[in-house]
């Protein structure tokens, strides 16, 4: 699960959940933002100069001398009459991606305009150098980490409405059904006219009042769900934490994904889906993979789900499955912790020829071929996979300095992407331990999500009881407790202890006959 910090504006919708905690009231969980900021500050001087918030002088001034020039040129077409909007979070300025949808004939056309950030960082630049450093956004509680510089990523570069700006544009023609029946992409000119936000867009779908494009986005996002239920692909219905800002306070609460921000994740998928495929019938490229779950992780969930009441029949999708749990049910919430065991592996394949692509390119949880090419702005081996792709449309060999690239880009990404996510889980306990300090001494109720057997040494090594992982509604944190329990069990447990500073929080199970 992740965290996020957001504007207090629109008011986040609380989640009706059963087995609430005893006498917890949200505002008691408020924490002051200079606690946080100090606990991340203290975070990220241990990571030094490998994630740091501010960019060399000659990266700063690459970036003013790129989001200075002029862009536009006769190779690229025009498409700023095309009424193109965005759609992100409201507080979004780093914006990747803006879309167009028309109903043709019986089929849709999709028109997904992606900035073009090899505009604006050439190969074997300083922001190109910075950037395969940084290799990713890193997105903290209280503040981001950027990919590049705000002059591009917030500017220039940035798909803002109103603005005239460089974007590869996908032009994805559909049938019916949703399948995709033809594939191009153009470096075009496009103006986004509008910047949505998922709560007010899901808001006025609601109301019956939807933007078209939004209709439309809704419609084509279930054609795509149910393309990937058919081809087996799996999505988790798993709800996320999410710490709000109140004026100087924040606080942690559940949210929900609305319906919409599916359907634009079907969107991205597809675009991913259409890259991957250009690279494959091409020759070059940059997948992301994942290997097939292994039978063993297999045939373990099928007993855990045997055990708790909610078994996976055989002849059933994994990702169907999925689909049929409610987080909101303790032993549904327990099995969708443990659903991800089943796909790990994550990474990168580069390939230059027909003879190095992988023998199974597939990425295994959306049971399809897919490349990361929707978040150039953000993520640094899109870059590269909208280039490859746009050299394939038009029926010529990348340039050898760009496939000569390809080969790095996945070590970066894996380099990085470790990095970046060892600090948000940090940044996550910090936030948790410090909403968590309000409740010194209360009780909870929670569901049991993960139990480990006692382990220990006969030689005076160090003995660790049987414990239980439990999940938290109200705050929505997990917790390690000395305890047995079966998983999707729920347990009362009391918070003992807390040291914000330290990032520590102990809980205790609750004993027989307590208050």
């Amino acid at each position: 699960m992740t965290s996020r910090l957001t504007a207090p504006e629109p008011p986040i919708q609380e989640v009706d959940v059963p087995h609430r905690p005893v006498s917890v009231h949200a505002p008691r969980g408020s924490v002051a933002a200079a606690v946080i900021r100090e606990g991340i500050d203290a975070l990220l001087s241990t990571y030094g100069e490998n994630l740091s918030l501010e960019f060399p002088a000659d990266v700063l001034a690459d970036a003013e001398r790129a989001a200075a020039r002029d862009i536009a040129g006769a190779e690229r077409t025009d498409r700023t009459g095309v009424p193109f909007v965005t759609l992100d979070p409201e507080s979004s300025t780093d914006l990747d991606q803006a879309m167009h949808l028309e109903r043709r004939g019986e089929g849709f056309r999709v028109l997904y305009a992606i900035a073009d950030v090899p505009a604006f960082v050439e190969l074997d630049s300083p922001l190109d150098h910075e950037a395969r450093r940084r290799g990713e956004t890193v997105y903290l509680p209280d503040r981001r980490i950027p990919l590049h510089p705000e002059v591009l990523s917030e500017g220039a570069a940035s798909l803002l409405p109103g603005q005239s700006t460089p974007a590869f544009v996908w032009v994805l023609d559909l049938d019916a059904d949703g399948e995709i029946q033809r594939i191009d992409l153009e470096r075009s000119q496009v103006r986004s006219i509008e910047k949505l936000s998922y709560d007010r867009v899901q808001d006025d779908l609601d109301q019956g009042t939807g933007h078209p494009t939004m209709t439309l986005l809704q419609e084509i996002g279930e054609l795509r769900a149910q393309r990937e239920a058919d081809r087996g692909g799996a999505s988790l219905n798993v709800p996320e934490q999410e710490i709000i800002a109140e004026g100087d306070l924040v606080r942690l609460t559940w949210r929900r994904p609305r319906p919409i921000e599916d359907a634009n994740a079907q969107i991205s998928l597809m675009t991913g889906m259409a890259a991957a495929q250009l690279m494959l019938e091409h020759g070059a490229g940059i997948l992301r993979t994942m290997p097939p779950a292994q039978q063993r992780a297999i045939d373990r969930f099928r007993r855990q789900s045997e055990i708790l009441g909610v078994p996976w029949r055989h002849d059933q999708a994994y990702g169907e499955y999925l689909r049929s749990l409610d987080w909101r049910e303790p032993a549904h919430l327990a099995l969708l912790n443990q659903a991800t065991s089943l796909f790990r592996g994550a990474d990168y394949a580069a390939f230059t020829s027909r003879e190095e692509i992988p023998e199974d390119p597939a990425q295994a949880a959306i049971a399809a071929p897919y490349a990361h090419t929707t978040a150039p702005l953000r993520r640094l081996v899109d870059r590269f996979v909208l280039l490859v792709c746009h050299a394939h449309v038009q029926g010529r060999r990348p340039e050898p300095e760009l496939l000569a690239a390809l080969g790095q880009i996945p070590d970066a990404m894996r380099c990085t992407g470790s990095t970046a996510g060892e600090l948000e889980r940090r940044a996550i306990d910090l936030v948790e331990t410090a909403a968590l300090a309000a409740f010194e001494g209360e009780t909870f109720e929670a569901a049991v999500i993960e139990r480990r057997e006692a382990s220990g040494s006969g030689d005076g090594g160090t003995a660790t009881p049987t414990r239980v992982e439990v999940q938290l509604t109200d705050p929505p944190v997990t917790a390690w407790v000395p305890m047995d329990a079966e998983m999707g069990e729920v347990v009362r447990v009391r918070l003992e202890s807390v040291e914000a500073t330290a990032g520590r929080a102990v809980f205790v199970p609750l004993q027989e006959g307590a208050a």
